[in-house]
């Protein structure tokens, strides 16, 4: 059962619409259509939500540590809450998917992803469920870095809210012990 759900991103408005804060704009959408309101909490070095989804009480947190130094606040909740890994859903942005494929997973390395490698080696464990956001590959010859904290085209863009709106009909499976039928559902792809 998931209890806490991290979204990556890097913190102040001139990142706000990026591809790397993927993991910020669900969060968002999740607050909104849940009931949960985002207050500072510096012993967790983010912005947090409570949301009751399925009748379960779930956290919602922001980092503001920014991206390659997310573990830190990741672990400082997990830790307060005593949060197994496998209660803790990390939502990212994902260079290997095109807009709009949104993709759960357990487990795995980091694949160059420097948010998750920091969440990695902070909790000593790689057990923590993934939801990875499809922004697509930069063209040849375009620094990763830079594309990454650019800004999405608008088709991009409508294609990342659309696979994030597929994710939110299907938040009281992810959130309940039926993990897996959502993973299912959301490893289909989309035709």
């Amino acid at each position: 059962m998931i209890k806490l759900i991290v979204g990556l991103g890097n913190p102040g408005s001139q990142y706000e619409k990026t591809r790397h804060n993927a993991g910020f704009l669900f969060l968002d959408q999740l607050a909104t259509n849940y009931g949960g309101s985002w207050r500072q909490e510096s012993k967790f070095h983010g912005y947090l939500a409570s949301c009751v989804i399925n009748s379960q009480k779930v956290l919602l947190l922001k980092p503001t540590t920014f991206m390659n130094r997310s573990g830190q606040a990741v672990n400082s909740i997990t830790h307060y809450y005593k949060f197994t890994p496998e209660q803790t859903l990390v939502v990212h942005d994902e260079l290997d998917f095109i807009a709009g494929i949104v993709k759960l997973k357990k487990g795995g390395g980091h694949a160059g992803h420097n948010g998750l490698r920091d969440i990695i080696a902070h909790l000593g464990s790689k057990d923590f469920y993934r939801l990875r956001v499809g922004i697509n590959r930069p063209s040849t010859g375009k620094a990763v870095a830079d594309y990454v904290l650019s800004t999405p085209s608008k088709i991009d863009m409508n294609a990342i809210l659309d696979g994030l709106y597929r994710v939110d009909g299907l938040m009281s499976m992810l959130i309940s012990a039926n993990i897996s039928s959502a993973m299912n559902e959301l490893n289909t792809e989309v035709k």
